[in-house]
């Protein structure tokens, strides 16, 4: 669980990033699930789009990406949520 220090020293350190992950009308699928993993082993904080052609509510959507991937919410503005997952192998941000 993050303090709200933690939170908003991520924020800062996400405020110049681009999302690298979009999720379209397949929602979570198994394959966006491995990528999304994937990115947080390497890069520890991602943002994420949620596409407007998906028809789930977003907030459902975060809350099941969390919950799959065992990672932290950082923030949620629109469409584009952050989320954060301390790396096993390459630990490039000290909280």
């Amino acid at each position: 669980m993050l303090t709200g220090k933690q939170r908003s020293q991520l924020k800062s350190l996400a405020h110049d990033l681009k999302p690298i992950i979009n999720i379209g009308k397949n929602s979570l699928s198994v394959e966006v699930i491995d990528a999304i993993d994937e990115a947080l082993e390497k890069r520890e904080l991602i943002k994420i789009k949620i596409l407007n052609n998906n028809l789930d509510d977003n907030n459902e959507i975060i809350d099941e990406a969390i919950e799959k991937l065992n990672c932290e919410f950082v923030s949620h503005l629109g469409n584009i949520f952050t989320i954060y997952r301390k790396s096993k192998n390459n630990n490039k941000i000290s909280l």
